[in-house]
């Protein structure tokens, strides 16, 4: 162990700092929230230019499906690496990372000269993606009290929907203003470094975690943040910086298994942020392209209803976190599912029957419930996880999001033409079946969760002794 660095000591600071009320907490909190709307936009502009890519460059189902989901591919290998890097050398450097290579690359895809160009464009355009997010849940669960970091956390889904309609009322306004489609995918696309831009600007001053500072023995930095962010200057430690061992952040799975409680909730983040995103990446996603294939409505008249249907998701982002205070984390998700799996069943005997007046109102359910099955997918397995392996945790979590969006994406209009619609539809009902079940049987209630590091000191003393 180096000179100076002591377990006890750093594990005792942890436990006293991590559930210490931070003026600056909520703040920070939204920071990291704020940079899902950036996210969000980048993927459900793509969703609404889709008609026009296709109608001006005439590529194959599969290039067409690769560049709607290329962001969330290159979000797998960023959220993997993202997460060990931010545990490995902190959460700020990589969150202004993400954001400079964000600004960069989203400005370039208004200068894609063809779809192959696009779909490489947003393949490298999701790694900065998947990598934010890793970080940002670890800053939102080091940096709040219990009771309110799952509030915050939980609001991502919001800030998803505001994305989402931003989107989609810029995509309208070009519409109705007669913006030439070859022009108007451009702008939207490369429009989103412009929040980008300002959320790195929010950001450039923004502390580096005390928590995470204490685990790796600097502890006069952390004393420095502290009476910063707490307005206390952890007398506990030393007024020096020492090395700690490096952390083998390939035992992060091993640490997990060890405590049952930590293995079920994290367990269930994997199975939920899997079925969330399948559910929401085949249907949803493509609920602009199946309500003009279908005749629900033309391409403007698609983007007020789909406007319609997300102001609803909206609404729904903001209860979730409003209500998870009194019915806890394990009936949201239950809730949640419940009215996907219903609202998707419903959807499919209206594509069957034609009955398409009923898709507008299945679609509204079905994001109700989304946006609340969706909430504590990461904020679960970030909340449960030991705070050195906390961003390496968020990041696995994220990549089971990522992954199936990625392929459910790329792979859903084949799909689609396959096996039609309303066969499509049914199939989807399948993951929220999953989810639900996983609520039920797998996951414990984990609101106001706190990490016990008492016993970790208890047993370093014993083994003293």
């Amino acid at each position: 162990m180096a000179e100076g660095y002591s377990d006890e000591l750093s594990n005792k600071a942890i436990s006293y700092l991590i559930d210490k009320y931070s003026p600056a907490g909520n703040r920070i909190g939204w920071l990291m929230i704020a940079s899902i709307f950036v996210e969000s936009w980048d993927l459900y502009s793509i969703s609404f230019i889709l008609i026009f890519l296709s109608t001006i460059f005439h590529p194959s189902a599969l290039l067409l499906g690769l560049t709607a989901a290329g962001t969330q591919g290159g979000a797998v290998i960023g959220a993997l690496f993202g997460g060990w890097l931010a545990d490995k050398i902190g959460r700020r450097r990589v969150f202004l990372t993400t954001m400079v290579i964000f600004i960069v690359f989203g400005l370039a895809q208004a200068f894609a000269p063809d779809m192959v160009v696009l779909a490489i464009l947003r393949f490298i355009l999701g790694v900065p993606l998947g990598m934010d997010i890793a970080s940002g849940y670890t800053y939102i669960m080091e940096s709040m009290q219990k009771g309110k970091r799952e509030v915050m956390g939980n609001r991502w889904q919001f800030m998803f929907a505001v994305g989402e309609i931003s989107a989609i009322l810029v995509v309208a306004a070009f519409l109705i203003a007669g913006v030439s489609p070859s022009i108007l995918w451009r702008i939207v696309l490369g429009a989103s470094a412009i929040p980008a831009l300002a959320i790195f600007i929010l950001r450039y001053n923004l502390p580096e975690s005390a928590i995470w500072l204490i685990g790796k023995g600097r502890y006069a930095d952390a004393k420095k943040e502290t009476r910063r962010m707490y307005h206390d200057s952890l007398s506990m430690l030393p007024d020096q910086n020492f090395y700690a061992p490096k952390v083998n952040l390939s035992k992060f799975l091993s640490v997990i298994h060890k405590d049952r409680i930590k293995w079920r909730a994290t367990i269930y983040g994997w199975i939920a942020s899997f079925m969330q995103s399948t559910e929401f990446s085949t249907f949803a996603f493509y609920i602009p392209v199946l309500f003009v294939a279908l005749g629900v409505s033309g391409i403007l008249g698609t983007d007020l209803i789909t406007l319609a249907v997300y102001i609803i998701a909206m609404i729904s982002g903001l209860v979730g976190p409003m209500i998870l205070p009194r019915i806890g984390q394990r009936k949201l998700s239950i809730y949640g599912f419940s009215m996907v799996f219903v609202a998707l069943i419903i959807a499919a005997i209206a594509i069957f029957a034609k009955q398409l007046i009923i898709l507008p109102i299945a679609a509204g359910i079905m994001l109700w419930g989304h946006y609340w099955d969706a909430e504590n997918v990461i904020t679960i397995p970030s909340m449960v996880a030991p705070p050195k392996y906390k961003a390496t945790s968020s990041g696995f979590a994220y990549m089971f999001v990522k992954l199936p969006a990625f392929f459910s994406i790329f792979l859903f209009p084949a799909f689609f033409d396959y096996v039609g619609k309303g066969g499509a539809t049914l199939f989807t009902a399948m993951f929220p079946l999953i989810g639900l079940l996983a609520a039920i049987f797998i996951l414990p209630e984990v609101y106001g969760y706190k990490e016990v590091i008492a016993k970790t000191i208890k047993r370093a003393v014993r083994r003293k002794k």
